[in-house]
């Protein structure tokens, strides 16, 4: 029987409500799978913050090594300055686990209405791969004559070859499983110098994988494509800034924040991957039992997945999907208990292994890689 020791990090705002749920999950899930789980809770975030003025220390990063995944909430509180926690939890996390590859899962769910008119289930179902790591967020920053009209900000951005053809390797590598097409997304006739390292590992990259074929796309053309075309992406591959901001165009093209997922993975193994929804603490329906726990729970459905059960993720996210459909017969937040609602409503979905019809998809693809 597989054991898998995981980190649990609620942090803030509805953090703690979505991971609850998502917890109930997982429980189901071991039962039903036949692997078992040890948890360990870790209190970072705005609380802990405030109490005692720390974020991630180098003891408690070390402490958090040690375990197999985390399964992450949200960081965020309106009280504190915007950036302190996001850079000291969650970037510090991507930096001392080594979490090469942000990855994230582009798919409209049937049942789930998009935004975007007219858009099927069938024309949606792409993942992007973006590097982790480097670009403009691990970058140092200097500013001179503030407060002065000569007041002057320069922003570096670093790229490697290292880092991105990492992460290039295992957009290909998905690709392979998938519909065998990775388009790369940059914006080469601006940023030549970064641009033209990211083509030249894609020709490098590409050589291993005569099978995959692959395209480029600039970052402002991509922004135009997905809302409009999102069948002609399988795997995008970008870099850290582009990747952050074309995957929240991502979520509002699959139907909401609270249907988006994410992982951050550790390829190497040498840490713990981190998995985590992409919407944020949400501090104003925080306590109010309204939250949507959907995006936690595709969040652990990655999870399983990276730690290679992949039959558990399937269900999982089967189970989920199955239940989006209801929610806005299930969400009705005059009752206050809108978010343990489509707790329970997952559970009978997973115990009854509801949504069987829906294709396996990512999720397979993720444990078949890893094993």
């Amino acid at each position: 029987m597989a054991h898998h020791d995981l980190a649990i990090i609620g942090g803030d705002g509805i953090g703690p409500e979505v991971t609850e749920q998502t917890l109930r999950v997982l429980d189901l899930a071991e039962q039903r799978f036949g692997f078992t789980t040890t948890r360990t809770e870790y209190p970072l975030g705005a609380e802990h913050y405030r109490a005692t003025g720390e974020l991630l220390t180098d003891e408690l990063a070390e402490r958090i090594r040690q375990h197999d995944a985390i399964v992450f909430g949200a960081v965020g509180h309106p009280d504190l300055p915007s950036g302190v926690l996001e850079r000291g939890i969650i970037l510090a996390l991507r930096r001392e686990m080594r979490q090469a590859v942000n990855l994230r899962p582009v798919r409209l769910y049937p049942g789930v209405t998009s935004p975007i008119a007219g858009l099927r289930p069938e024309d949606c179902d792409l993942v992007v791969v973006r590097e982790n790591t480097e670009g403009a967020y691990a970058s140092a920053g200097s500013a001179v004559h503030r407060g002065t009209p000569a007041h002057t900000a320069v922003q570096d951005a670093t790229t490697t070859w290292f880092a991105t053809e990492r992460a290039v390797e295992y957009a290909f590598a998905l690709a392979a499983q998938r519909r065998r097409k990775v388009s790369l997304c940059h914006k080469t006739n601006v940023l030549v110098e970064a641009g033209r390292l990211w083509l030249d590992v894609m020709e490098a990259v590409s050589a291993r994988y005569p099978d995959v074929e692959w395209d480029y796309v600039h970052v402002d053309a991509l922004c135009m494509h997905l809302p409009t075309d999102p069948s002609r992406f399988d795997v995008v591959v970008t870099d850290n800034l582009f990747g952050d901001i074309v995957t929240d165009l991502g979520a509002v093209v699959q139907g909401g924040l609270g249907m988006a997922a994410s992982g951050n993975l550790t390829l190497d193994g040498s840490a713990p991957s981190m998995f985590e929804p992409v919407h944020g603490s949400a501090p104003d329906i925080a306590g109010k039992g309204v939250a949507n726990p959907v995006g936690a729970v595709l969040s652990l459905a990655l999870c399983l997945a990276h730690l290679g059960e992949g039959e558990a993720a399937t269900a999982v996210e089967r189970a989920a999907v199955h239940v989006i459909g209801q929610l806005p017969a299930l969400a009705n937040p005059a009752m206050g208990k809108s978010t343990a609602q489509v707790g329970d409503a997952v559970l009978e979905a997973l115990e009854s292994g509801a949504g069987a019809d829906l294709p396996e998809g990512l999720m397979r693809q993720m444990a078949a890689l890893r094993a």
